[in-house]
């Protein structure tokens, strides 16, 4: 097993104290820590000694990935892992499933678009699937909710000028309410998210200030103005418990509020953004890959699979991940393809055919396809990327 080094991204929406804490360091952290990436995305790859692993994995392809991936996904590790921490809410965004990311990376290229610019929206040609497992109480918004309870919720705040979404919602058309929000004039967007403040009183309470009363008035007041606010109700509003998960297949629009989670993803950064957020928006393309339908059970629970070992089931060949916990015991599992495991907590060996690696919170190690059954022991939490 590889050691790895990761760097962190320090969007705006990240805590201060989430990987600081869980990395050892002294909290608050100097600035926002929003998401620590272990993986090999061209944008932000893990380090081996001081080699991108991106381009280690370049070097041996065959003998790291194994032929099979090598096969399906081309010379590169086909997933991402993060450690993400939010502090506040991010935007809400979708993303594309794998056709439409190839279409839009290539329209962007044909059109000169630089792939590096703010304003680009297919950073890569790769679809972004994705589970996110809660590592402490998580807060998200996943999916649509069926289109009648959206209706309800606008109409209880009895807002004149929402009277055609209301009535776009009462008959399903999930799509038409959508885009006259999304698309909403900017000359009167802060006045509508207003009056829809002032009424939030008329919406359903929940506890400790949360339901839909306390969404609109926490995201109007990280997102004053910003038509998200009202788009956020006809989302699935969950609170996920430690190790219960969400699965976001292509095309379904959520965003995350506070909390710290494992996330793991096809090796993607392809992100369509319709609100909250002071990044690029692009509404038409975000309209255009977004499934209008309701996600009926977006929550994922852990299935065991052996004594202090967990996973979550996704209709993917990209990723699988497992939890491990150990409390000085040992556990083994027989993954597939290229392994990457990251220590929350503890301090646990991690080893397989190439040898072990001591890992404590916060640190992470890579193995290659090849490296048959490993053998995890000591005391802690690690989560396991594989295939």
């Amino acid at each position: 097993m590889r050691r790895l080094h990761n760097r962190i991204r320090p969007y705006a929406w990240g805590s201060r104290e989430v990987i600081a804490r869980v990395q050892g360091r002294p909290v608050p952290s100097e600035g926002p820590e929003a998401e620590l990436w272990i993986g090999a995305h061209p944008d932000c790859s893990s380090l081996v000694d001081d080699v991108p692993l991106v381009d280690v994995i370049a070097s041996a392809p065959g003998d790291l990935l194994g032929a099979d991936a090598l096969d399906r996904f081309g010379v590169r590790l086909p997933y991402l892992l993060k450690l993400l921490a939010a502090e506040r809410a991010l935007s809400l965004q979708a993303h594309p499933d794998a056709r439409q990311a190839a279409d839009g990376y290539a329209a962007e290229d044909a059109a000169g678009v630089p792939r590096g610019a703010a304003h680009r929206s297919y950073v890569d040609a790769n679809h972004k699937p994705e589970l996110l497992v809660a590592y402490t109480e998580f807060e998200a918004l996943c999916g649509f909710r069926p289109a009648a309870e959206s209706a309800e919720l606008l109409d209880a705040l009895g807002v004149m000028a929402l009277k055609s979404v209301v009535g776009a919602l009462a008959v399903g058309d999930l799509r038409e309410a959508v885009r006259a929000l999304l698309s909403w004039p900017a000359a009167t967007r802060a006045d509508l998210v207003d009056q829809a403040v002032a009424a939030s009183g008329n919406l359903p309470d929940g506890p400790a200030g949360g339901g839909p009363r306390g969404l609109v008035r926490l995201l109007a007041h990280d997102y004053p103005g910003d038509v998200g606010v009202l788009v956020a109700l006809l989302l699935n509003h969950v609170v996920l418990a430690p190790g219960q998960g969400i699965w976001m297949p292509a095309g379904n629009l959520h965003g995350y509020l506070r909390g710290a989670g494992v996330e793991i993803m096809a090796a993607s950064d392809n992100v369509l953004r319709g609100g909250l957020t002071p990044k690029h928006v692009n509404v038409p393309e975000l309209l255009r890959v977004l499934r209008f339908e309701p996600l009926p059970d977006p929550v994922r629970d852990p299935e065991p699979v052996a004594p202090g070992v967990d996973t979550w089931s996704v209709p993917v060949d990209d990723f699988r991940l497992h939890r491990i916990r150990l409390a000085g015991g040992e556990a083994a599992l027989d993954p597939v393809g290229p392994r990457t495991a990251l220590c929350l907590a503890g301090s646990v060996s991690v080893g397989d055919a190439s040898g072990a690696a001591l890992l404590g919170g916060g640190e992470a190690a890579f193995g290659a396809a090849d490296g048959g059954k490993m053998i995890f022991s000591g005391t802690g939490e690690v989560y396991l990327a594989s295939l």
